[in-house]
């Protein structure tokens, strides 16, 4: 069994319906749900938009392996309603987004999957949440711990 954490967003709809609703999703197909975090509201990153996205994260224990685990999420995003994933830096307003932030401790660099999810250090609507359930956790890549990730973060935005 693996240890992973996904990123979940939403800035349509129900927003956190469509959080709850992604969960269900996760711990009915990719494994247990052993921790969430809160959900929080925050600005859209990497593009504009009037819509605030709504964002947690989930920590799961799943038997996927990480080509299925982005197959499974991909499907989960699609009949969620999520048109197409973001690529080439242009982000759109979606429905739900389950990114894999953690895969045990796996670096991976796949034409299709990057692992630990590339952005992750640079998120602060990602590491918020992945703070509040896994702030000791360290970065396979960086070998920091989330919550120092976090602070690295907290400071570059206020300098």
């Amino acid at each position: 069994m693996a240890k992973v954490f996904l990123g979940l967003g939403t800035n349509l709809g129900e927003k956190e319906k469509n959080l709850c609703l992604a969960i269900q999703y996760i711990e009915k197909r990719i494994g247990k749900i052993l921790s969430r975090s809160a959900f929080y509201i925050t600005p859209p990153w990497g593009f504009v938009s009037d819509n605030d996205f709504l964002n947690g994260v989930v920590e799961v224990d799943s038997s996927c392996l990480p080509e299925e685990l982005l197959r499974i999420t991909r499907e989960i995003e699609t009949e969620m309603g999520r048109v197409a994933k973001s690529a080439d830096g242009n982000y759109t307003d979606r429905m739900i987004d389950i990114d894999i932030l953690l895969y045990d401790d796996l670096i991976l660099d796949t034409e299709g999957l990057t692992l630990p999810h590339p952005y992750l250090h640079e998120r602060l609507f990602v590491l918020e949440p992945l703070a509040e359930i896994a702030p000791d956790y360290i970065h396979p890549v960086f070998k920091k711990s989330v919550s120092t990730l976090l602070s690295d973060i907290q400071a570059d935005t206020t300098a």
